[in-house]
C-alpha cells in the first residue's frame, strides 16, 4: 500500500470538480452577463495558465492548467449557451435584450 501513487486519482477528482463547477458557471454567467462572460473566462484562463507555468508544485501546476483550459473551453460554451437560450432550452434573462 505504501507504493501507491495517489496523484492520478487526486488529479482526476480535481479535474472532475473543476469541470463540474464550470457547467453552472457557464449557465449563470450567460444568464446574468451574456457575452461579457467570455472575457472573464479568457482572463481567468490566461491568469491560471501563466500561474501553472510558474508554480513549482506539480500537482498545483496541473490543477491550474486544467482550470485554465477549462476556462478557455468555457468561452466556446458561452456562445453555445447563447444559442441554447435562443432555441428555448434555457430561460432568457428578462432584463436583457436578445
Amino acid at each position: 500500500m505504501n507504493d501507491l501513487n495517489y496523484y492520478g486519482v487526486a488529479l482526476g477528482a480535481v479535474s472532475f470538480l473543476i469541470i463540474g463547477i464550470f457547467h453552472p458557471l457557464v449557465i449563470k454567467g450567460e444568464y446574468y452577463l451574456g457575452k461579457k462572460m467570455a472575457w472573464i473566462f479568457l482572463f481567468m484562463g490566461l491568469i491560471t495558465s501563466i500561474l501553472s507555468l510558474i508554480v513549482n508544485n506539480t500537482f498545483g501546476s496541473i490543477s491550474l492548467g486544467v482550470f485554465g483550459f477549462s476556462s478557455f473551453w468555457g468561452i466556446k460554451e458561452i456562445y453555445e449557451q447563447i444559442e441554447r437560450v435562443k432555441e428555448g432550452r434555457y430561460p432568457k434573462n428578462p432584463n436583457r435584450k436578445y
